[in-house]
């Protein structure tokens, strides 16, 4: 397993780039805007360690008042093989709040509530059930 990134909820993009970028010396990884889901996501990490990174998502339009539940977003790991991952862990009792129904992503929570992303090492795995036709339970 190996540790991807923190996700933190974002309302004011420069004035947060400005705070990582500037007053922490963090430097700007990468960039993705997604015009159908009005959002953007950017990467920033340490200069000694760019392969730890935080992701600062922006939603654009929200009014939505993160509090201090909402604007930490979750934990991402990347696994060897998503579906035993998640096998494992219902196994456990742990819901699978967002099915691997792709191959590639799941969501899980930890008994903290901390929304957890689960990523397929490599390429999506095929889909396959159950994980396929399970539904979404719950929030992550």
């Amino acid at each position: 397993m190996k540790y991807l990134h923190s996700m933190v909820r974002v309302r004011d993009l420069d004035a947060s780039l400005r705070f990582y970028c500037e007053g922490l010396g963090l430097r700007e990884a990468r960039r993705k805007e997604v015009a159908e889901g009005k959002y953007t996501l950017v990467f920033v990490s340490a200069p000694g360690s760019p392969e730890v990174e935080i992701e600062l998502t922006y939603n654009w339009d929200s009014s939505e008042d993160y509090g201090s539940a909402r604007n930490f977003g979750h934990l991402a790991f990347r696994v060897e093989d998503i579906y035993a991952t998640c096998a494992r862990l219902q196994a456990m009792g742990v819901p699978i709040n967002r099915p691997p129904r792709d191959g590639h992503m799941a969501f899980v929570r930890s008994p903290d509530l901390i929304s957890i992303e689960l990523l397929q090492q490599g390429e999506p795995l095929p889909p396959a059930e159950p994980w396929k036709s399970m539904p979404n339970t719950g929030n992550w």
